[in-house]
Formats: C-alpha cells, structure tokens, sequence
C-alpha cells in the first residue's frame, strides 16, 4: 500500500464520519449473506444516532478511525473494555468488537494495522488478552485471525435482525510488550 494511513482516536466531532463508516462497512461486509430485511433491522437498531452516541461516550469503549493522506475514512476499530465488554467483563481483558475496512481496502493491510492500534492499547493497558467474536461463515476473517495468533475458546449466538447466527469467540494471549 503505498499511500500513508493514520489512525485517529474518535471523539465527537468524528461521530458523523463514524456512523457512516460504520454502516456502510457493515453492510459491504454482511448484505450478500443476509436478508434486506434483517441488514435494515440490524442497521437501525445497532447503528442509530442514539445507541451509537453511547458508545462514542462510553468511557470503557474506544473508537479509531483510520483515514488515508486525503482525510478519507478507510476503515474503523471499536475496542470495549471492563463492564463494555459484550461477554467476558474481565478486567484483564480487552474486546475487539468490531474491526472493519472499506470493501476497497481488503488486502491491502488495513486490517493488520488496525489489529497493531487494537494491540497497542491492549499492552498499554497491561491485558493479559485480546478476544472477539467472528461469525462462523466469515472464514476471511477467522482466516486474518488465527493467523495473528487467535485460538477459538467458545461460541455465543448474535442476533441480525430476524436470523441467529453463531460466532466463534476468539482470544489471544499477550505477552508484556507483544507486537505485530
């Protein structure tokens, strides 16, 4: 990739960028797989104006954006920590909730360097792990894990709009001063 990436701690003023980036990243990732229907309910309850604003605000939650040497928005990472977290609420853990990359951007090391911010804060932090859900069917990213070092642990259900589907909780180990 030959264009310069910075990556951005979220704050208010990036909410629009965010929403948006979210949604779109979101829908690029998961629509071919899912009904219309279940990617608007999803879409509508978890990224709203309201819902996401809480979670932009959640001192135990952090957003980044990573944007090109334009100012264009390429992808995002959403990290959780103690009670934020989805599942585990350990304090010596860290959750990647979500990780995404615009479609135009796979392949290209966005995801890698994104991994390395989610990382970065993890040992800053002093987290003994790193974990996360993955869907089942996303073997692109269960593939983009397990080769960073993940170990599948156990599943839970996720709900997107009407469907269930299952994710494969992933985590990795850290070492005091771990780098990609």
């Amino acid at each position: 990739m030959t264009e310069t990436i910075q990556i951005f701690p979220v704050g208010i003023a990036d909410f629009e960028e965010l929403r948006t980036i979210s949604m779109q990243t979101f829908s690029e990732t998961f629509a071919a797989e899912n009904t219309e229907e279940d990617m608007q309910q999803y879409l509508a309850e978890n990224f709203s104006q309201e819902k996401l604003m809480a979670e932009v605000t959640n001192p135990d939650s952090a957003f980044f954006l990573a944007k090109d040497e334009k100012g264009n928005v390429m992808g995002y990472l959403k990290l959780n920590f103690n009670t934020a977290q989805t599942e585990l609420r350990e304090k010596n853990g860290v959750e990647i909730e979500r990780i995404y990359a615009l479609k135009e951007f796979h392949g290209k090391n966005l995801g890698k360097l994104l991994f390395g911010q989610a990382l970065t804060v993890a040992n800053a932090r002093k987290a003994a792990y790193i974990w996360l859900a993955v869907w089942e069917e996303n073997a692109r990213a269960i593939a983009f894990y397990t080769k960073n070092g993940f170990k599948a642990f156990d599943k839970h259900f996720f709900r997107l709009g009407n469907d269930v589907q299952t994710d494969l909780m992933m985590r990795l180990s850290l070492q005091p001063t771990q780098v990609i």
